[in-house]
């Protein structure tokens, strides 16, 4: 599915305008009541068959039919929330709300699958349906799995789903992808060790939590060093820890807490890792006579690309900006993203899309790139050409 130059920039300058918009309102995991109106008003706006809130709390969901006969079923789906950041831009744009801010793109990703939602209803030109999921509450929130949770798949015969992600650094008009594991799967946990406090002259009266907990940060790292194959990622990270009182540096606490997070690639491993920690953190807290309490955290699973549609979404991207600007090899990382659900429920992919020299994610100087908005949107429309264009039922 092709459209014409002038057309495309009139339609990411439209685009441009509702990302900036949005940026000014951020709103945090579920609760999205401005920008699910925004959204809502728009794809009624522009013809959609079916225009369908309220799930998953503020998550919306459009569907529009094709003119050319019966075909497949796909979605393409966004993200809509913020994070609870201050922004440090000083655009004319930022933030209007304090201790919240668009700082991982999500604003850019909702503008770019709204104007590809507006373009769709208006040429109609392929064959069967396609599904538009804005989703809520992906920072922490697994918006996609409560979306799944809540029949969204089943609802609208949905068959298979493609998400896109922008990424600093990598150039604008420019895509990268991997087949298999492609970002992390991320589990936290926080761990109280219950030991018996005292006065620090008489150590051995006590059983200090504070020294079992030095010796289980240490074992754990052996996790990802002696247990796992070194070609086969995993990080522990400990991120907190937190006990006794600085006023009161003569007494050995009674309990402390340690916490972070554990990040692996392999869904067999993040089981294994899960296991190996659960026996390192109570024998280490035993030994020193001390009780370990595990509060683990699971988090969003591996996010594993198809094969096949891993193909599929490079070929749309390489028909919009060329095999030279689409690596099919990119490097997994360690990071976690909810699309990881869908894609455990329906074949499809997950792509980067460049946002140039910008500042990190998730950094309180991030802006989206509204020079990749183009981009994405002839992405969304080549996907749909790709999988739609003339399919059978």
């Amino acid at each position: 599915m092709t459209i014409d130059a002038l057309s495309l920039a009139a339609l990411a300058d439209e685009a441009k305008t509702w990302r900036r918009t949005i940026h000014q309102h951020p709103e945090l995991l579920f609760d999205l009541p401005k920008t699910a109106a925004l959204v809502t008003e728009k794809l009624k706006e522009f013809g959609c068959d079916e225009v369908v809130g309220g799930i998953a709390k503020t998550g919306v969901v459009a569907v529009i039919n094709g003119n050319r006969g019966p075909g497949r079923t796909i979605a393409l789906r966004s993200d809509m929330d913020a994070l609870p950041m201050s922004e440090q831009t000083n655009l004319p744009y930022a933030s209007k709300v304090e201790n919240m801010m668009h700082a991982c793109g999500h604003d850019g990703h909702t503008a770019m699958l709204l104007a590809t939602a507006k373009r769709l209803a208006e040429s109609r030109d392929f064959a069967g349906k396609a599904v538009l999921i804005f989703q809520p509450a992906e920072e922490g929130g697994a918006g996609a799995r409560v979306m799944i949770e809540e029949g969204i798949l089943e609802r609208f015969g949905i068959e298979e789903v493609y998400g896109m992600h922008n990424e600093p650094g990598l150039d604008v008009g420019s895509f990268a992808i991997r087949s298999g594991p492609m970002m992390a799967g991320g589990d936290r946990f926080v761990i109280t060790i219950n030991g018996k406090g005292g006065h620090a002259a008489y150590p051995h009266l006590s059983h200090d939590p504070v020294l079992a907990g030095a010796q289980m940060i240490v074992a754990l790292q052996a996790i990802a060093s002696r247990f796992t194959n070194p070609f086969d990622p995993v990080v522990v990270s400990i991120t907190f820890m937190e006990g006794g009182n600085a006023g009161a540096l003569n007494v050995i606490p009674a309990s402390i807490r340690i916490g972070g997070t554990i990040r692996t690639m392999n869904p067999e491993t993040r089981k294994m890792v899960e296991e190996r920690f659960r026996e390192v953190v109570v024998s280490t807290a035993k030994s020193f006579g001390s009780e370990a309490v595990i509060d683990w955290r699971p988090g969003y699973p591996v996010t594993v690309n198809d094969p096949e549609k891993t193909q599929i979404a490079a070929a749309a991207a390489s028909a919009v900006a060329g095999t030279d600007k689409v690596d099919t090899n990119w490097p997994a990382t360690m990071g976690s993203e909810d699309f990881s659900y869908m894609l455990e429920k329906r074949p499809g992919a997950f792509i980067w899309l460049g946002n140039g020299d910008s500042a990190d994610l998730h950094n309180p100087a991030y802006d989206f790139n509204d020079d990749a908005i183009a981009h994405g949107i002839r992405y969304w429309l080549s996907i749909v050409g790709e999988r739609l264009d003339g399919a059978t039922a």
